[in-house]
C-alpha cells in the first residue's frame, strides 16, 4: 500500500468517517483536523496520482487517525510470508530441493549431498 493509499483510507475511515455526513463535509472536517488546505485534503481523499505525501504529513495522519503505516506494511509482509510458506509446505519435495539447489548455486555454494 502506498502512502497516498494509506492516507486515503485513514481519511475516509478514521479521520472523517461516513457518519459525519456528505463527502464535502467529511473532507472539510479532515482538513481542519489535519491542518491542511481543503484542496490538499481533497487530493489525498481521492488519492490523486499526481501527489506524494511528505513525511510530516504522514506523521500527522498517523497521529490524528491512530493508525500506523509501518504496522500495516509489516502485517502485509507477514501475510505474504505466511502465504509463501503455505505454498512451500504443500509443494512437492523435489521442487523445494530444486529451489534450494538453485539458491545455493546463485550464491556460489556447492551442494554437498
Amino acid at each position: 500500500m502506498s502512502t497516498v493509499e494509506f492516507c486515503q483510507r485513514a481519511l475516509r475511515e478514521e479521520i472523517a468517517p461516513p457518519s459525519i455526513g456528505s463527502v464535502k463535509l467529511r473532507i472539510r472536517t479532515a482538513a481542519r483536523d489535519l491542518g491542511w488546505s481543503y484542496t490538499r485534503t481533497k487530493d489525498a481523499w481521492y488519492a490523486d496520482p499526481r501527489i506524494s505525501i511528505k513525511p510530516e504529513e504522514l506523521f500527522r495522519v498517523e497521529a490524528v487517525s491512530g493508525l500506523s503505516y509501518a504496522r500495516q506494511e509489516m502485517r502485509k509482509n507477514d501475510r505474504a510470508i505466511e502465504r509463501a510458506e503455505a505454498l512451500l509446505r504443500g509443494e512437492d519435495t523435489r521442487l523445494v530441493r530444486t529451489l534450494v539447489a538453485a539458491v545455493r548455486e546463485a550464491f556460489g555454494l556447492r551442494d554437498r549431498a
